[in-house]
């Protein structure tokens, strides 16, 4: 799964030593991997990393180069370069074009996808904490940028992570279907799976339930962990779950949804070959996949079972 599972030691004991740190930038075999304005800076298609002799200029150029964690014996650094104008920020790293990790994913393996969203996300949380949110104050970066300083009260601002639930809604009974939305301003096919912030004071089976009936006006039960991802566009955990509606009834808000629909797994089959799929890169890929390929007989079996001469339902 896209932005999970990345192998790299965050080196949480050894980054609070700033010494340390600051000699990874000229340790050989260090890469750096340079950003632009939560952009990947790309070249021939591929998003760029160098190591430390050829970054010099572009680590030089960078305010607070951010230690990403160890690949074995490789420390990986991230470089901010949004402060520079996009041409100057091309030629520091030698790349011809800009270009964000999800239009990427096609084309680099998982967990390139994973490093170069995981440095996304911690630059731009670096990017919106240069003032202090309790006094004002200006900030100074910590333990290789996983940790601000007001210089004025002394406040730690650690990088926010903002919770979200994403959930497959199962239909009680038979046929086994499941139900998708349509979001407005999407394409009149794009059905997929719910989801919504976690607000303050509730749990993520409550958040659930408040988000399906919200946005479907479906009620839920049975809410089941799935599974979960990051999601740093910006700050994102995506956390999954299936849950089992209480009746067929439904009724899309009109604002987050404009459109309810319940599939069975042929329709589902049928609906994703016909080029209404889902973000390839998204945990939803995973809730619907999961749910075809453990239901994929159910429309067979509710053929035979309603057949003339077949078991009464």
């Amino acid at each position: 799964m896209h932005y999970t599972g990345l192998d790299l030691d965050r080196a949480g004991g050894r980054r609070t030593d700033a010494a340390w740190i600051t000699g990874l930038a000229a340790r050989p075999g260090t890469r750096v991997v340079p950003l632009w304005r939560d952009q990947c800076l790309v070249r021939g298609g591929a998003p760029v990393t160098l190591g430390t002799v050829e970054a010099r200029a572009l680590l030089d150029a960078a305010p607070e180069p951010v230690f990403l964690g160890m690949d074995g014996e490789t420390a990986i650094l991230a470089a901010d370069l949004s402060g520079l104008p996009r041409e100057e920020a091309l030629t520091l790293a030698v790349a011809d074009a800009v270009q964000d990790v999800r239009a990427l994913v096609s084309t680099i393996g998982t967990a390139e996808a994973g490093l170069f969203a995981y440095a996304r996300g911690i630059t731009h949380w670096i990017r919106e904490q240069r003032f202090c949110g309790a006094c004002g104050g200006p900030t100074d970066g910590r333990d290789g940028g996983h940790v601000r300083v007001c210089r004025d009260c002394g406040k730690l601002l650690f990088p926010r992570i903002e919770p979200a639930v994403i959930v497959l809604v199962e239909g009680s009974g038979e046929p086994r279907r499941c139900l998708l939305g349509r979001h407005a301003g999407s394409a009149p096919e794009a059905f997929t799976t719910l989801a919504g912030f976690v607000e303050i004071g509730e749990s993520l089976e409550d958040a659930v339930r408040r988000e399906v009936f919200e946005e479907a006006g479906a009620v839920v039960e049975d809410v089941v962990y799935q599974g979960s991802q990051a999601w740093p566009f910006p700050a994102g955990l995506m956390v999954a779950f299936r849950a089992e509606a209480v009746s067929d009834e439904t009724a899309a808000d009109g604002e987050e949804l404009v459109e309810t629909r319940w599939f069975t797994p042929a329709e589902l089959r049928e609906h994703i070959e016909a080029g209404h799929g889902y973000r390839p890169d998204s945990i939803g890929k995973f809730l619907i996949e999961s749910w075809i390929a453990e239901n994929g007989n159910a429309d067979e079996n509710t053929t035979e079972n309603t057949a003339p001469g077949g078991p009464e339902r």
